[in-house]
C-alpha cells in the first residue's frame, strides 16, 4: 500500500508542476531555440516566486471511516516557510548557504510586489520570444 500511495503522490506532484508551468507559459509546445531565455527567466524570477512568495498546500493524511487514506490541506505556506518549519532545517541547506541569506531574499519584496515584478519580466520575455 505504501508503494501505491507513493506513486499517487508522485503523480499529484507532477500534475501540480505541470499546472503551474501551463498557467505561466500556456499549453503550446515551446521550441528549443527559446530554452536559454526561458531558463534565464525561471532562474531569475519564477523559481524565486514559487519558493518564497507563492503559498501552496501541504497535505495531512488521515484514515476515513472505511480505513481509506485521505488527504486534507489545512496548512498553507510557501515552500521556504515549510522548510524553515521542519525539525533541524539547517541539515537540508547546501554548504555555505544560511537562513540569514535566504531570509534576506524572502523578505526583500512583498509577495504582491514580487508577483508584479515577475509578470513584467514575463511580458518582456514574451516580447523577446516573438523577436527570436
Amino acid at each position: 500500500m505504501a508503494g501505491k500511495a507513493h506513486t499517487i503522490d508522485n503523480a499529484l506532484v507532477e500534475s501540480k508542476n505541470g499546472s503551474i508551468i501551463r498557467k505561466l507559459y500556456g499549453r503550446n509546445h515551446i521550441p528549443v531555440r527559446y530554452a536559454t531565455l526561458i531558463n534565464e527567466f525561471n532562474r531569475n524570477y519564477f523559481n524565486h516566486y514559487l519558493n518564497y512568495h507563492r503559498p501552496c498546500g501541504f497535505a495531512e493524511e488521515y484514515a476515513d471511516a472505511r480505513g481509506k487514506i485521505k488527504k486534507r490541506y489545512r496548512q498553507w505556506m510557501t515552500p521556504y516557510d515549510k522548510l524553515k518549519s521542519l525539525q533541524s532545517p539547517e541539515q537540508y541547506l547546501k554548504e555555505g548557504i544560511t537562513f540569514a541569506q535566504l531570509d534576506a531574499i524572502a523578505s526583500s519584496e512583498s509577495d504582491n510586489a514580487y508577483a508584479e515584478k515577475m509578470n513584467k519580466a514575463k511580458v518582456d520575455l514574451f516580447k523577446k520570444l516573438k523577436k527570436v
